[in-house]
């Protein structure tokens, strides 16, 4: 078995920068409602935004020797995804491992266990989703895999998909697929965008939107 690829695909510099515009709501609309990463792994801190190329990682339950091998070989832009084999109290990664990936210009981390060293982190600036705060301490001794696929936060995800997280939550959208979603969800901001318009002069959202007939349709009766 190869444990750790190099020759995988990759997101262009071009395709990352436009996206940073958009939101993970719209884009998880605007994929007809697909791409949401559980939300339970959610902003270390608030103004937390992470998006770029996925360096994926699976890693042995409490172990984080894969993760810090990640950290080794990412390349500016890259968000490290690591599913951390079902230990989500385990502290798997804190302010050593965050200066590395500031130095090397990593995008951000997402993980499914905690993070420790949390207040240095944040002050480091650098973007982390993960499941909460825990110091339990990580072993350094079991193989796992980086850039294989991973099953992570009800999504399948792969290297070089690209992952959006902000406020709201997490998002990933497959390599193949940058192109087109980058376009739906771009309509979909400035539909949006005029109807907002719309409704600062006094237009109804449920006008706007036909939603009377949605009503009359399933068979809603008013007194």
């Amino acid at each position: 078995m190869i444990h750790i690829m190099h020759n995988v695909k990759r997101l262009s510099a071009e395709i990352i920068n436009a996206y940073r515009n958009e939101s993970s709501a719209t884009i998880h609309e605007a994929m007809g409602r697909r791409g949401a990463i559980n939300s339970t792994i959610h902003q270390l801190a608030p103004g937390m935004k992470v998006v770029g190329n996925a360096l994926t990682v699976r890693c042995h339950s409490a172990d984080n020797i894969m993760l810090i091998k990640a950290i080794n070989m990412a390349q500016p832009g890259d968000v490290i995804v690591a599913d951390m084999g079902g230990a989500p109290m385990a502290g798997s990664f804190g302010e050593v491992a965050a200066t590395e990936c500031v130095v090397k210009k990593v995008a951000g981390l997402v993980l499914n266990s905690c993070i420790r060293d949390t207040k240095e982190v944040v002050e480091l600036g650098f973007p982390v989703f993960c499941a909460g705060k825990g110091i339990s301490g990580t072993a350094k001794a079991t193989l796992g895999t980086i850039n294989h696929p991973i099953a992570f936060g009800d999504q399948i995800i792969c290297p070089g998909d690209l992952i959006l997280g902000d406020a709201d939550g997490l998002v990933v959208v497959a390599h193949d697929e940058v192109d087109e979603v980058l376009k739906l969800s771009q309509q979909r901001t400035k539909k949006e965008a005029k109807v907002m318009e719309k409704l600062r002069n006094g237009e109804s959202l449920f006008d706007l939107y036909g939603y009377q007939e949605v009503l009359d349709r399933l068979g809603c009766i008013e007194e």
